[in-house]
């Protein structure tokens, strides 16, 4: 019998796991960062079999992403996000720079790893200035194709803690948190559904080929 070769994943800024909840045990190794310890303990508390960091995952990504087949990232997304722009202007919220931890991943990752990557974040107030694949919402900058969505759907950002959890499978009301933001939480995470297309999207038997940059 022969037994296939589980593929090494690196998951970075994992919070608790939107993105990996529906990708298969049997095929994936999974390490899992995130600086947060709370949120680290609810990953590992859904995902037990994956090895869980809690670091910087920035620094984990420049130290060890030879030791990977597969990297996810989802960098923070809040100075980026076009949400966020009108409550800056208003006077709302102060005005912050573009974290530009996203750019150094991205130009890092497609100059220097060698297996599938994708690095996922929101839609930006600016014209982002690496183009992006656009998919249900957010930008996915990638070393492989990943085809637009067919039609928009619901995600939740504005409902109930009960909605977001039914809608993104995480059951997380046996917690106890004094400074973590259940809804947030849950809104932060990527929608399981997202997070399995795009994966089978790198590991598709056939990919056309790239024309160099990253336009779809």
């Amino acid at each position: 019998m022969v037994i296939e070769k589980k593929i090494k994943v690196l998951n970075l800024y994992a919070g608790i796991g939107g993105n990996r909840k529906l990708w298969d045990n049997d095929k994936v190794e999974v390490t899992a960062v995130e600086n947060i310890p709370e949120i680290a303990k609810i990953y590992k508390d859904f995902f037990p079999d994956d090895k869980v960091i809690v670091t910087d995952a920035h620094q984990y990504l420049l130290d060890h992403f030879e030791e990977f087949d597969f990297i996810w990232s989802s960098p923070p997304c809040p100075t980026h996000s076009k949400a966020k722009m009108p409550f800056m202007v208003s006077g709302q919220q102060d005005f912050v720079y573009p974290d530009m931890k996203l750019y150094e991943e991205i130009i890092f990752l497609k100059h220097f790893f060698k297996g599938k990557w994708v690095v996922e974040n929101v839609v930006s107030y600016y014209k982002p200035l690496i183009p992006p694949y656009w998919y249900k919402g957010h930008y996915y900058w990638s070393n492989f194709i990943i085809p637009q969505a067919k039609k928009n759907y619901f995600r939740g950002h504005d409902a109930s803690i009960e909605t977001l959890q039914e809608l993104k499978g995480f059951d997380v009301s046996s917690y106890k948190f004094i400074s973590i933001d259940k809804k947030k939480l849950l809104r932060n995470c990527v929608e399981p559904k997202s997070g399995l297309f795009v994966f089978n999207c790198a590991f598709k038997e056939r990919q056309e080929v790239l024309n160099g940059d990253f336009s779809c």
